[in-house]
């Protein structure tokens, strides 16, 4: 299934983003392996850059594209299908195309490519005129 933001921006809801790009990897599983300098020149170069820019402006910095969720640690951009070897070594464009593209946190990214829920921010509690008294 090709995950698509024009489909994940019809989630309202955080955690129903959240399961529609979880992709519950395995921790040390490598993606690139020996092949790791294809992704860092790729991360390094002007295009990623551009496009990585237009996403942070799209999403207004927030975790997910959800507004109350503003992203105040460095800001990552998530690929929705992950990228393989052959989509670098073939200039694939979908690798830069902003349809396929998601700011999160690192504690969010995290999350999504390994399941961990506990890792995801949390609501700020509304507060009310005595909500902390003690009787």
């Amino acid at each position: 299934m090709i995950k698509k933001y024009s489909e994940l921006k019809q989630l309202k809801t955080f955690e129903e983003r959240y399961d529609y790009l979880r992709l519950l990897g395995a921790v040390g599983k490598d993606t690139f392996g020996f092949d790791r300098y294809l992704n860092q020149s790729f991360y390094h170069s002007f295009e990623w850059r551009r496009a990585r820019d237009l996403v942070i402006i799209r999403d207004n910095g927030c975790d997910l594209g959800i507004s109350g969720f503003e992203i105040r640690d460095k800001i990552l951009i998530h690929h929705m299908n992950p990228i393989r070897i052959e989509d670098l070594k073939d200039g694939n464009k979908d690798v830069l195309n902003p349809n396929f593209l998601i700011c999160t946190s690192p504690r969010t990214h995290q999350a999504i490519h390994y399941g961990d829920k506990s890792l995801l921010p949390l609501l700020p509690v509304e507060r009310r005129p005595g909500d902390t008294s003690l009787w």
